[in-house]
């Protein structure tokens, strides 16, 4: 079996309308170095194993990525270019399923390094990845936008998007569409972002020819109905996906997979949440049991946390913390009563 082919199956699948639980696709997004610079890699320990000042080396990052691949559970791979290059020069992609993919563009809502405050403005489109350099490593990226309901900044970023489109065509690259929401509310008094945000993507693409579309949506939770809305709309055309933001408790990283899964969603790309969690193949091996032997975010969290007592791992929080809800929008749609 190619390295492309368990991903594209699952494509192929979803978008015929025979989705299984099976075929729910995992990323693991490790390509906060082009966000947060050295600070991706998480803080060193001190002789207590408490966080420091100092920040990891790359090297660690990358062993994780290593590990996640070794243990074939995620579908896609994505990095930096730099990250990318490195796995493929060392052979960890080599007779892999899992499909390599890089971050291609990098615009100024991501420059998360300790010290900035670009979040406060809206996104300037930056690409750091030329596709020709790309090609040889990866046939399968990332481009990421954001609608801010401005005239002048949304024409921008779609003319950015649409040279995008023609060169990674003529490149012979894939492409996946991030949506951020922003950072900052946009949408007219008395309206609801979400509906916004889901028109304002369907607009975009519908124009677009099956050639140049993106194979999939990566974009932020925004609610069942939201999620349904957006995943019922064109099943076979636009397949949708979610991405995982800041890490919190273990209870509300599997509750937003059942969530969006429950709603929609066929795809999760999670970085902080498998990266910060205290196993990252534990948690991605949680999230596939939870989805395919139809479990309960509560319940998973106890399994995951279990596994962890019996590998000797010590947990971050207790358990009666961990198993706890505290994003608001997974409070107000909770998937069990449990």
């Amino acid at each position: 079996m190619s390295a492309m082919k368990r991903l594209d199956e699952k494509l192929a699948r979803i978008a015929k309308g025979a989705y299984r639980p099976v075929d729910f696709i995992i990323a693991d997004a490790k390509d906060a170095d082009m966000a947060a610079g050295i600070a991706a890699n998480g803080p060193r320990l001190d002789d207590q194993g408490k966080p420091t000042t100092m920040m990891r080396p790359m090297q660690v990052y990358r062993d994780d990525m290593i590990e996640m691949c070794r243990s074939d559970l995620v579908d896609i791979m994505l990095t930096s270019q730099s990250s990318c290059e490195y796995l493929t020069r060392e052979g960890h992609f080599s007779g892999s399923e899992i499909t390599p993919a890089v971050r291609l563009n990098d615009g100024s809502d991501i420059w998360l390094m300790r010290g900035a405050d670009y979040k406060r403005l809206p996104c300037q489109p930056f690409r750091s990845a030329r596709l020709d350099r790309v090609k040889p490593v990866a046939d399968l990226g990332l481009y990421a936008i954001t609608f801010y309901n401005d005239l002048e900044k949304d024409y921008r970023t779609l003319e950015n998007y649409a040279r995008f489109r023609d060169e990674a065509s003529s490149a012979g690259v894939r492409h996946f569409l991030e949506v951020f929401n922003p950072h900052f509310d946009v949408a007219t008094p008395g309206t609801d972002f979400a509906s916004y945000n889901n028109d304002a993507i369907v607009r975009t693409l519908a124009g677009v020819s099956s050639l140049d579309r993106p194979i999939f949506l990566k974009m932020a939770y925004n609610g069942p109905r939201a999620m349904e809305e957006l995943a019922s709309y064109d099943p076979g055309n636009l397949i949708v996906g979610i991405l995982g933001g800041a890490f919190s408790t273990t209870r509300d990283t599997l509750e937003m997979i059942k969530q969006a899964e429950t709603y929609g969603a066929r795809v999760a790309l999670f970085g902080r949440r498998i990266f910060f969690a205290e196993s990252s193949t534990a948690i991605v091996r949680t999230m596939r049991l939870m989805l395919e032997e139809g479990l309960t975010s509560k319940e998973a969290t106890k399994l995951y946390y279990d596994g962890l007592l019996k590998a000797g791992i010590s947990p971050k929080l207790a358990l009666e913390q961990d198993i706890e809800l505290t994003d608001p929008v997974l409070k107000a749609g909770l998937s069990d009563a449990t």
